[in-house]
């Protein structure tokens, strides 16, 4: 197996990405529009940037406005199983709500890996908040090559931190697009235990450095 197939919840992507794509609206789907936010463009930017092969296939759950639903964000995945081997979910929801609980348990047992979104500070948000999904998340210490393991089980990464030279969008969002990147550029040694395989790359523990040499 090559480079996995990548589903992205998000907003979608530029017109010329948008081919099979499919909106969830409040009541119904539809055909997916060019991203009009402009932040799944971002998140799909960066996985191409480290693993042009990978097939992207977005999955719209935001239109002019950065609101969603747990219910869109479930359908959006239940749409994405048979379709992606990862899943990545550039948002956070402040409430965890059933439907959204047991979408994500599905693609879990079809194989998927999901990684989501979650603050580097403070309470859960969801789905990062399932044990079955990666917390990941933006860490301006990480070079566009490191990663970091938080308290809470969180992965951090590059997230266009003016630090790294990042410019535009920043956060969370482009931190756990970073993480699937990561993931998608060494699939073949990280798909048996994503998670693992990403603490264990950790560079940055908690607030200190990995086999750091003390001053």
């Amino acid at each position: 197996m090559g480079a996995p197939r990548i589903g992205i919840v998000d907003s979608g992507g530029p017109a010329d990405a948008m081919r099979g794509a499919r909106a969830f609206l409040s009541h119904g789907e539809a055909a997916a529009v060019p991203d009009r936010l402009g932040h799944g463009t971002a998140c799909a930017a960066l996985i191409a940037r480290a693993t042009p092969a990978a097939p992207l296939l977005h999955a719209q759950v935001f239109g002019d406005r950065p609101v969603t639903s747990a219910d869109r964000v479930a359908r959006a995945i239940r749409w994405l199983i048979p379709q992606s081997d990862l899943i990545l979910l550039s948002l956070g929801l402040a409430a965890d709500r059933m439907v959204l609980a047991q979408a994500c348990a599905e693609a879990r047992r079809a194989g998927a890996v999901l990684v989501a979104a979650t603050p580097a500070r403070g309470g859960p948000c969801w789905p990062a908040a399932y044990p079955s999904v990666i917390a990941a998340t933006g860490d301006a210490r990480c070079s566009w090559d490191e990663l970091s393991l938080l308290p809470g089980d969180r992965i951090g990464a590059w997230c266009a931190s003016p630090e790294h030279g990042g410019t535009g969008m920043g956060g969370a969002s482009l931190g756990a697009a970073r993480i699937a990147g990561h993931l998608a550029a060494h699939w073949q040694d990280a798909r048996g235990d994503a998670a693992g395989w990403l603490a264990a790359r950790a560079v940055h523990i908690g607030a200190e450095r990995r086999n750091a040499v003390p001053a």
